[in-house]
């Protein structure tokens, strides 16, 4: 049994099922994504386990104990909302210690662990400014020390990043993930971003749907997606119909070779493999020959679309300061046979 589990939770609203069925064992000190589009049921998941919604069924168990029906100021958890909930009129130092105001902590013990959590997200000399007088990034810091001052069993952060630029966003990735290391709170994040979840989570959990379809790490969600759509969702990917040739997956004229799986020749199965395991190479060379029908610079790589017999396939090409080739020239694609995996029908269904 995990630290806080979810035990067949279930929300609807107005007859709509939001959120279904779910089931989470999380452990003490794991920080976990719930990773998913709008709409799939990630948030509504965190607001039920914070206690600000009331789940339609199922259990939710914190250390042992039953928190189903408990309010949210007895569950104890810290939370960090989307937009920071920082109160305008309080300095830093007053923002992080109000938690600890509420719970009659002595003045004393009050400023000790307020100093402490400064020091620890890097604010102690902003102690006496005011939110205003902040960056986004500051701010954010403030509304996780804020959450932590209360030492709470578990730390619930609702799309923290959103609102800062790109630049930004990625730095606070891993101080975030710094923070929660040194603390070892146990920690629920939702996010939409893919990366976000993949870079700092011990687990990430997909939702679609209000379903969670693969609880996995994020190296393993990567690499062996469960379903066509975290296969897409989670970093980019090619998807090829075909037949199943003993090893190799024919498309029309064109032939793909493949890792070795047990399936019957003829069957029809789809290829997958990402961008990135392919490799572009001068024409006449590679297994498959294509032109280029589109690219994009993205700074640490570019990315291309290559028309081929076996249709439009993307292939990630590494940025060594050359330009690779342009559009509407002829090019070869390569891969070890190995990174292009299949899958049957009766894969997706299951």
């Amino acid at each position: 049994m995990g630290f806080l589990t979810l035990e067949g939770v279930s929300k609807v609203y107005g007859g709509v099922p939001v959120v279904r069925d779910v089931n989470l064992a999380v452990a003490k000190g794991e920080f976990v994504s719930l990773l998913g589009p709008s709409g799939c049921g990630k948030t509504t998941t965190l607001q039920m386990i914070a206690g600000l919604v009331e789940p339609s069924g199922g259990r939710i168990r914190l250390d042992g104990r039953d928190i189903t029906q408990e309010k949210p100021n007895r569950r104890g958890l810290g939370i960090v909302f989307q937009s920071y909930a920082l109160f305008p009129h309080m300095t830093v130092a007053e923002n992080v210690s109000f938690g600890l105001e509420m719970r009659n902590v002595p003045r004393a013990e009050r400023d000790k662990r307020v100093a402490e959590m400064l020091g620890l997200v890097h604010l102690a000399d902003m102690a006496d400014r005011y939110p205003r007088q902040l960056s986004g990034g500051q701010r954010q810091r403030v509304a996780i020390a804020r959450a932590l001052v209360i030492t709470p069993p578990v730390l619930l952060l609702d799309e923290p990043l959103s609102n800062l630029d790109a630049k930004l966003r990625e730095e606070m990735q891993f101080e975030l993930r710094r923070i929660q290391r040194r603390v070892g709170t146990t920690t629920i994040m939702v996010t939409h971003d893919q990366a976000e979840a993949l870079s700092i989570s011990d687990r990430v959990v997909v939702m679609e749907g209000g379903r969670m379809t693969q609880i996995d790490a994020p190296y393993r969600l990567y690499e062996q997606p469960a379903t066509p759509f975290i296969s897409t969702f989670v970093g980019k990917m090619n998807r090829i119909a075909g037949v199943w040739r003993d090893g190799t997956v024919t498309v029309g004229n064109a032939i793909l070779e493949s890792a070795p799986a047990d399936i019957a020749p003829g069957t029809a199965v789809t290829a997958l493999i990402r961008p990135e395991k392919l490799r572009l190479c001068r024409p006449g060379e590679g297994r498959l020959a294509g032109q280029v029908a589109s690219r994009f610079f993205l700074g640490g790589h570019w990315l291309l679309t290559v028309a081929t017999e076996a249709g439009e396939i993307m292939v990630s090409v590494p940025n060594t300061g050359e330009e690779p080739a342009r559009e509407g020239e002829p090019v070869g694609i390569d891969w070890t046979p190995a990174t292009l995996r299949v899958e049957t029908a009766s894969e997706v269904a299951a």
